[in-house]
């Protein structure tokens, strides 16, 4: 990674970073390099600079297409968004101004692929039809769900990282998480689902793990009004707050590949919704969803669930 800041009359009024990912062109066979972290006034010329100096970057690396954001890769926060701008950003997903598209196609990016968050509401979930649904799925294949066990988490975590590459792995852009990355992960999240433990299963079918899910809370709702960053506030707010949030976000649902087509994910999502509820929480955001994504754009379809926001992968070749 290569960092940039763009400098007008000695005032800092951009930013951003030039990226390879070796593991990425490895496994799909490209040049494509990055940039990502992002951010600048409303300015074309000044956006402009900060991108020719990832593409100038990225050429001396042998790259020929400039993708992005990814903050910093597929497996972190990635996108921008381009619809959905009333509402404020849920927890680990992008977010920036409206502006912030305009400057990208202004310098000639194309869209690569489109990225969808999906609004749940409890009472459009829990249909009497998915009741029946996610019951016969679970009598018919066995399927059980059990809570992750935290006191045994460093195993868990190697149950949790198999299935994840699994589930992922022929996806757009997907690279394998590292066990470095997945652990570092797995050690951050595990401080924010302190008091949500069970919105972290996982999908069994004869005592065998075949998926699992993970959602967080919505702590945005309690940091939004912490206008000036100070850390004593936010702090006492996550810790005396988390009644008060009333959305989740479900980051993580996923089947090995040859259990898909089953059902399995309407029993997960009926889990989470009923686990949901009974915290009080009637709100969800499933994110991010590709756009091609046939099963999980079916599946949030047969919740009801709404595609409020909508993120852009963007794409540039380098001449």
């Amino acid at each position: 990674m290569q960092l940039f800041l763009a400098e007008e009359d000695g005032v800092p009024v951009g930013r951003i970073a030039a990226i390879t990912n070796q593991r990425h062109n490895e496994v799909h066979e490209d040049k494509v390099g990055f940039f990502g972290f992002f951010e600048c006034i409303d300015k074309q010329k000044v956006a402009n600079a900060l991108f020719d100096a990832v593409a100038e970057w990225l050429r001396g690396k042998g790259k020929d297409t400039m993708r992005g954001p990814m903050n910093p890769s597929v497996n972190d926060e990635i996108g921008m968004l381009i619809r959905g701008f009333d509402s404020p950003p849920v927890i680990l997903m992008t977010y920036n101004p409206p502006y912030y598209p305009t400057l990208c196609d202004g310098y000639g990016f194309e869209k690569a692929k489109d990225l969808y968050a999906y609004l749940l509401e409890t009472e459009k979930v829990l249909t009497e039809k998915l009741e029946r649904g996610q019951k016969l799925v679970r009598d018919r294949y066995g399927l059980t769900i059990r809570n992750v066990d935290f006191k045994n988490l460093k195993q868990e975590v190697v149950t949790l990282k198999h299935i994840y590459n699994q589930a992922w792995e022929k996806n757009w852009g997907a690279v394998a998480a590292t066990d470095a990355e997945f652990d570092t992960l797995a050690a951050d999240l595990s401080q924010v689902v302190a008091n949500f433990k069970e919105f972290v299963f996982v999908a069994e079918v004869n005592g065998k793990p075949i998926g699992f899910a993970l959602c967080l809370p919505d702590i945005n709702q309690l940091l939004i009004s912490n206008k000036r960053g100070w850390l004593l506030p936010g702090a006492w707010k996550l810790m005396t707050g988390t009644k008060t949030i009333d959305l989740l976000r479900i980051i993580v649902l996923g089947v090995l590949p040859q259990y898909r087509g089953k059902g399995f994910d309407a029993v997960m999502y009926w889990e989470i919704v009923t686990r949901a509820r009974d915290r009080g929480i009637f709100k969800g955001e499933a994110s991010w969803v590709l756009e091609d994504n046939t099963m999980m754009n079916h599946g949030a379809k047969l919740m009801n669930a709404e595609a409020y926001k909508t993120y852009r992968i963007y794409d540039k070749k380098l001449g």
